[in-house]
This record gives structure tokens, sequence and C-alpha cells, in this order.
């Protein structure tokens, strides 16, 4: 599509929104003190951004029990990873350019915490034997140095209503067989969406760990 009124200039970005108010700029904190780790402990869901560095971005979701993710230190997390598709995009990303966001979720609350650091994969045993879940340990974990953290506002989960009871039973649940359905259509699959189905629901039930 073609526009006729874009912002292309950060002088004109400003124009519109004028710079951050000190509050919000002073926020940003280099370690991981007691607020931050308390919220990491309560969060059993995160995003993490990542790029190959050439323009092409990623974002893939995580989530395991609350306090799946680990404080090593005050400038070091460690996200465990667990079975999935293979695709393994925030891996590669990381082998490219090692720069990472992650966002952390606690359902219920209003707030959430932004983190950015720089990215490393570990295969150390004992790290691994720590994020163990039954007797599943993880092949590998992603080692985040921290270089700023910082809580965000709660007007993006107000407005969207995301933890409302309302919301969820308007707008989820809506369609079971979405998945299946994109798959055999995307991937143009000589099997039923049912088959697919099936297929989907022995993953989930036999490869969650």
């Amino acid at each position: 599509m073609d526009f006729t009124d874009t912002i292309t200039t950060p002088a004109e970005l400003r124009e519109i929104i004028p710079p951050p108010h000190e509050f919000v700029t002073n926020k940003e904190v280099s370690e991981l003190d007691e607020h931050c780790r308390e919220f990491i402990a309560r969060s059993p869901f995160i995003l993490i951004a990542s790029s190959d560095g050439s323009g092409s971005i990623d974002i893939s979701p995580k989530g395991d029990p609350a306090g799946f993710v680990r404080v090593l230190d005050s400038t070091t997390l460690a996200i465990p990873d667990r079975l999935g598709n293979q695709r393994a995009d925030t891996f590669e990303n990381v082998l490219r350019h090692p720069f990472v966001g992650v966002i952390f979720l606690v359902p219920g609350t209003k707030n959430t915490l932004r983190v950015r650091g720089k990215a490393r994969i570990v295969r150390d045993l004992a790290l691994r034997e720590s994020m163990v879940v039954g007797d599943r340990l993880p092949e590998l974990a992603l080692v985040v140095d921290v270089t700023t953290a910082y809580f965000h506002c709660a007007k993006c989960i107000i407005r969207s209503r995301l933890w409302s009871v309302e919301q969820m039973e308007a707008v989820g649940g809506k369609d079971d067989l979405l998945l299946a359905r994109t798959m055999v259509k995307h991937g143009d699959l000589p099997i039923s969406v049912e088959q697919m189905q099936d297929i989907i629901l022995n993953d989930e039930a036999e490869r969650l760990y």
C-alpha cells in the first residue's frame, strides 16, 4: 500500500510524541534488584525477541511453571529450552547476533518487566540439572547477561483487558482447530485437518518435556 504521510526522522517523531519524562527514563536499571527478582520468580510466561543482525526479527514465547527463568546473579538470567518444533529461531539468531529482549508476564498482574541483554547458548550440566522438570533435563539453556531492565506501565494490559474473565470468554477458545487448519493449508499437507489435530494433541501430551 502507498501512504502519503509518513514519519521518516526522529525530529518528526518527537514533534508528535514529546520526549519521555525523566521519571520514565530514570527507571531503567542495570542490575536485577529485589523487585525484578520477585517478579521473575512469579512469571510463568515470557516473550523473547531476537534478530539475525540483518533485519529479520523473531519473537518467541516460552512458558513453564512460575519461576522457570533462573536468576543466577544480579546481571545474569538463564532460560531453559524445552521440546518444541525444532526451528530454534532464537538460538539461530543468537549465534549471528547475540542481543535479545525479554518481556516477563504474570497472570492477573497489570505490569510487565522488560529486560535487554546479550545472550549465550549454554550446556553446563549443573545449570541444566537445576532446570529439570520431572525427569526431563533440558539440552540447552539461554543465558542472558543483562544490560538493562525496567518495569513497563500497565496501560496496554488495561486497554486489552488481557486478564479479565469477560475478555477471555469473549475472544478465547473460539477455534481449537486453528493450528491444525493453518498447518494443513499453509504447508499444503496431504492429510486432513482431523489427522493433523491428532498429531498436535499427541505432541502436546507426549512432548511437553
